[in-house]
């Protein structure tokens, strides 16, 4: 838990920076571009992720602690890699980076106020009394929307040389966070059988009912392909690297980091799989 806490910031503060390297002033105007389906792309992932993870928390009979690392892992924002899912999937990139630019942002707001709500809920106790929200606000803001904010200053000072290594930079990103997952796991090595039968299925039927819900949403307010693929993505995939830093600064115990752990192993695969499944469509 310890090594997660020294390098944790510092692996999600140069992905952060990454993720601003790739954004522009543009990037957020595109906004105004697709309103509709960025406000469904928002409230599937900001709104909808969290209530249906605090409905499955009721549901399944988990331990608290589970439940507790359930909400924290439905407040993060979507993952970094979702741009380049959504390139590959034929989504709608310019949506993508929207909301991923928007979200990641926000999040130093919306993480602690979807907290602070979620765990008198789920505990049916007060807030742990040594969590300060305003001391968790400035701690990730400082490790996210600080780099965000600078790496689009590198971006826009160093266009040259942005462009030719942000390829680079994104991948080193990408296996940064994998390192650090199993890095996590590696900890607790001997207890991850354990933790995913606690929490395996869960994980596995929220990131099955989220993407359910959002395609069911995107159908009823008839978003386009490119725009529902896109949307699907960006909900199903959480920057899992963020929640564990988040979680590690409010709880010294790993079993609060359980459910981040399997989630995060499972969304990529299920993602893989309808990736592939449109790709095989596609070429039929």
């Amino acid at each position: 838990m310890e090594l997660v806490k020294l390098a944790g910031p510092l692996i999600l503060a140069f992905i952060m920076l990454t993720l601003g390297m790739g954004l522009t002033l543009d990037d957020f105007k595109k906004v105004v571009s697709y309103p509709k389906d960025f406000f469904i792309g928002a409230l599937s992932q900001v709104i909808l992720f969290p209530l249906l993870a605090l409905i499955l928390a009721f549901v399944f009979p988990i331990p608290v602690e589970l439940k507790v690392g359930l909400m924290l892992l439905a407040s993060a924002p979507g993952g970094v890699t979702t741009n380049i899912i959504t390139k590959y999937a034929d989504g709608n990139v310019a949506l993508s980076i929207s909301l991923t630019a928007v979200i990641s942002l926000l999040c130093f707001v919306t993480i602690p106020l979807i907290f602070s709500l979620s765990y008198p809920i789920v505990t049916g106790e007060k807030l742990p009394f040594d969590y300060s929200i305003g001391n968790i606000i400035v701690q990730i803001f400082l490790i996210t929307t600080i780099p965000v904010i600078l790496g689009m200053i590198i971006k826009s000072l160093l266009p040259n040389f942005t462009e030719r290594f942000i390829k680079f930079f994104v991948n080193f990103s990408f296996i940064l966070f994998l390192f650090f997952l199993f890095m996590a796991i590696y900890q607790e090595f001997e207890n991850i059988a354990g933790y995913f039968k606690a929490s395996g299925l869960i994980t596995l039927v929220l990131n099955l009912v989220v993407l359910v819900v959002a395609f069911l949403l995107c159908s009823i307010f008839n978003v386009d392909n490119a725009s529902k693929k896109t949307i699907l993505i960006e909900t199903g995939l959480q920057n899992g690297t963020l929640a564990i830093v988040v979680t590690s600064l409010i709880f010294n115990d790993p079993i609060y980091l359980v459910p981040i752990a399997t989630y995060a192993l499972i969304m990529y695969a299920i993602i893989f799989v309808y990736v592939i499944g449109l790709k095989f469509n596609k070429s039929s």
